[in-house]
């Protein structure tokens, strides 16, 4: 034989005559039936063959589960630092010797380790343990893989008899049987503590119903004990479920067929739970009839949770009315209703709550959620059986009435909705609340023929029935429509405008009334639109609907801060007046915005110190009725930077004269609209009054609009302290304006 053969040259045929003593073979056996833990049996193995053989010191690795790596398993009498050593060791054709026999599946003889080419890279490991000879045998399985391997090591250089590769071609054998017996239980083991651990309940049952084995949750599941049901029948655990879907299982089963399904079970206690189930159908080795393993989970909460998440995704939480997707998707049915019948017709009206923010503001987000709830309930007393009611958010409601467009009978519904709605909403905290209803009507198919369209109408109307004074509704028509277009495409042509920088200021002088000298200006933006200057009454609206207007008051800010300081680098002591709109202070944060703009605007066009005290801001006397106390202290932060706050257009609005003593304000200017007919008694005595008031406060007064004589000296009488108006000059672009400047 050639001492560097790594491959079998001895004739692998059966084994005549054992090498291991029947005795030794029992006791070895013994383990194996005893269930001895494996790495007692295989510890056995190597004792029993170290006996056999004087002087060799036994080994078994086993085959990592990759197939990769060899791993110490049994090696009583060789050195520890050695076993160490090659744990985990990979395999491979010239791996030594346990290496190279588990890669190719066949013994491998190294009769001298010193000088063969499979130990060229580990020699020194063996020889320092004096380990010098190593004949290896596979460890092969039932189905011909290896599982490890089986080797004999001696201190001196060696050959093996015939006997010796019988000897160790049965320990390799034995090693086997111990590998796969334990590999075996350990399944079976672990089978059967994942069957008792299993949260689902499993059940094996006969032909007959008789229970063969179930696992504990199955007890659980059903409130019963092992002694307490011996027999499962499924007809009266889950008789309460679909006689249909019971039939079917009995059928598919009975068949060999799986079944899987929802029933509706019964405990012992006669609670019900849903049940999610599978039942397989199998025969057993030599059986005739099939048995059945019922697996089946409790899944009541998750059914639960699937309704609640299912309900909250198409309904209110408020007011368990139709949520906004909900609506859009039964508004779809109606439209999708037409395909099947051509006649088929239905209206939409879409509701507002009048001035519901100050029922939030002052009396706080859950008596105004009261209030959403008492609504609810008053729409839905005036409804039909089959009218679909939605709340789509805040205030907003709408309503499907299927089958009516008459325009008669909608109004009468609006007229009763509103009737109802308006009455006194009493509250928990005896809070005595009002309210009333503004509504839009789009009908389909005269109005519109798609989800988009109807609720664009119906938005349409709403918003005419708001501007034109609340507490009223209106019918979608053509020209709603007309004005939407324009309002969109008026729109469209702001933000271009916006972006190629279209827009520039004309500047009004304000002249002093005693001597009509200038002393300041107003800042008034123009926009060159299709070859002509567009005044800001025809596109500030549209700016102010589509949130523009702030963008453009920034824009407004930087050109007229500039221009203030052209006015002081002309050593010109003139002011300026920048009108705000009242959009830039509908919240905190635009207020706050506001102010950082203007100081960041300061900072970036002037480094030595912008003249705020020469600058004006000009607000509307609506924004004396917004909440007070933020406002307040925005409009104090901006005096305390010098700058200026007038009043404008003093007297269009709704405010009291008291807001005046409590608003930081320095100028008011009286409208036009008071010096229109200066032989009107009643006028001049309300000019007079606001004229009186304002010397009280300790503020200025300008009147605007003067373009007569009459007008002039009738505003001259009043002792006013500044005057604006065509009578002296009309609002100006820069240039002539500085040429008017300099020469004043």
């Amino acid at each position: 034989m050639n001492a560097h053969s790594t491959k079998n040259e001895y004739d692998p045929s059966p084994i005549k005559t054992s090498a291991i003593s029947a005795k030794r073979y029992a006791a070895i056996l013994a383990m194996l039936v005893g269930e001895s833990p494996l790495k007692t049996v295989l510890h056995a193995i190597v004792r029993l063959i170290e006996e056999k053989k004087i002087g060799s010191k036994g080994s078994i690795l086993l085959l990592s589960a990759d197939g990769k790596r060899l791993l110490k398993a049994a090696a009583p009498n060789i050195s520890e630092h050695y076993n160490n050593a090659i744990h985990g060791i990979e395999i491979g054709p010239n791996v030594g010797s346990c290496g190279a026999a588990a890669f190719f599946g066949q013994r491998v003889i190294v009769e001298d380790i010193a000088t063969h080419d499979n130990w060229v890279l580990y020699r020194e490991l063996p020889l320092s343990v004096g380990l010098k000879s190593c004949w290896s045998e596979p460890i092969i399985g039932a189905d011909g893989r290896v599982l490890g391997t089986f080797a004999m090591y001696y201190s001196e250089v060696k050959s093996p008899s015939l006997d010796d590769l019988e000897l160790i071609s049965e320990a390799a054998l034995l090693a086997s049987l111990a590998i796969e017996r334990d590999r075996s239980s350990r399944f079976q083991r672990l089978c059967g503590g994942i069957f008792k651990q299993m949260p689902l309940a499993i059940l094996i049952t006969d032909a007959n119903g008789t229970v063969i084995d179930a696992n504990p949750s199955f007890f659980n599941t059903l409130g019963s004990t092992q002694s307490e049901l011996s027999e499962f029948a499924p007809q009266l655990v889950f008789g309460e479920s679909s006689e249909k879907e019971l039939v079917h299982l009995f059928q598919q089963i009975k068949s060999g067929n799986t079944w899987q399904g929802e029933l509706l079970g019964r405990r012992a206690d006669n609670t019900m739970f849903c049940a999610d189930v599978n039942v397989t159908a199998f025969k057993d080795t030599g059986e005739t009839e099939y048995s059945y393993a019922w697996i089946f989970a409790d899944i009541t909460d998750k059914k639960s949770a699937a309704e609640i998440i299912h309900y909250q995704a198409k309904f209110d939480p408020l007011t368990q009315l139709v949520n906004r997707p909900y609506l859009f998707e039964k508004i779809e049915q109606q439209i999708n209703m037409s395909k099947l019948n051509p006649n088929a017709c239905f209206s939409f009206i879409l509701m507002d709550l009048d001035n519901f923010k100050q029922i939030n503001d002052s009396l706080g987000h859950k008596l105004g959620d009261e209030v959403l709830i008492q609504v609810a309930e008053r729409i839905k007393g005036c409804m039909g059986p089959n009218d679909i009611l939605g709340r789509l958010g805040g205030d907003e409601f709408a309503l499907i009435i299927p089958d009516e467009v008459c325009s008669e009978v909608l109004s009468k519904l609006v007229q009763q909705l509103n009737q109802v709605i308006s009455q006194e909403y009493l509250l928990d905290s005896h809070q005595r609340v009002f309210t009333r209803l503004s509504a839009g009507i789009s009908r389909f198919p005269q109005d519109a023929c798609s989800l988009e369209q109807l609720l664009n109408c119906a938005d349409q109307a709403l918003f005419c029935a708001k501007e034109q004074g609340r507490n009223q509704f209106h019918f979608f028509n053509d020209q709603m429509q007309s004005d939407a277009e324009r309002t969109a495409k008026l729109t469209n042509a702001l933000k271009l405008a916006i972006e190629n920088d279209a827009f520039e200021l004309h500047y009004q002088p304000i002249v002093c009334a005693k001597q009509h000298r200038i002393r300041h200006v107003e800042a008034l933006i123009r926009w060159r639109h299709d070859g002509r200057l567009v005044r800001p009454d025809e596109f500030i609206s549209a700016a102010e609907a589509s949130g523009l207007i702030i963008e453009l008051g920034r824009w407004v800010r930087v050109e007229a801060m500039k221009t203030l300081l052209e006015f002081q680098a002309l050593e010109l002591d003139i002011g300026m007046s920048i009108n705000v709109s009242t959009f830039e202070f509908w919240s905190h944060n635009l207020q706050d915005c506001l102010i950082n703009s203007i100081t960041e605007t300061a900072t970036k066009i002037c480094s030595t110190g912008f003249p705020f005290h020469r600058l004006t801001l000009e607000i509307t006397e609506s924004l004396l009725m917004k909440e007070q106390v933020h406002l307040i202290n925005s409009l104090s932060q901006l005096r305390k930077l010098g700058i200026k706050i007038a009043i404008d257009d003093f007297g269009t609005g709704y405010s009291s004269l008291s807001y005046l003593s409590e608003f930081p304000v320095d100028i008011i200017k009286i409208d036009k609209s008071f010096i229109r007919d200066v032989n009107d008694k009643k006028q001049a005595a309300l000019v007079s009054a606001v004229v009186a008031l304002s010397r009280a406060l300790n503020l200025d007064v300008t009147v605007e609009g003067v373009e007569s004589h009459l007008q002039l000296a009738f505003v001259s009488e009043k002792e006013v302290d500044s005057i604006q108006g065509y009578f002296f000059h009309k609002p100006l672009e820069k240039t002539a304006l500085l040429e008017v400047l300099t020469k004043h």
